[in-house]
């Protein structure tokens, strides 16, 4: 079951984007044409990854530097260890829609 969430002229490119989908925090961020969704908090710290920012490494927790991978939610920098959830985006007619379900759940 996807969710229209945003339309994709919304997101401006690399900057993440947050939102909440049935009641789960999600962050989206854009590169070009493409669009990735993880959940909206360092596996870490807890932390709203919408309030970092996309880096070489992926998406940055703004407080310790963790990093995580857009496509897997593998921690691609220290300190943390643990993925974060990573959803299914779709776009269509120029709208954005996200599976609310984690491709990679992790708890």
């Amino acid at each position: 079951m996807t969710v229209p969430v945003c339309a994709l002229s919304e997101l401006d490119d690399g900057k993440p984007f947050g939102t909440e989908i049935a009641d789960v925090p999600v962050v989206l961020v854009r590169q070009g044409d493409q669009v990735h969704a993880l959940r909206d908090e360092c596996s870490h710290a807890e932390l709203a990854l919408s309030e970092g920012e996309l880096t070489a490494k992926g998406l940055e927790c703004w407080l310790h530097g963790s990093c995580f991978d857009l496509r897997t939610g593998a921690p691609s920098a220290p300190p943390a260890t643990e993925p974060v959830d990573v959803f299914s985006v779709t776009i269509t007619d120029g709208q954005v829609y996200v599976d609310p379900t984690p491709v990679n759940h992790h708890s």
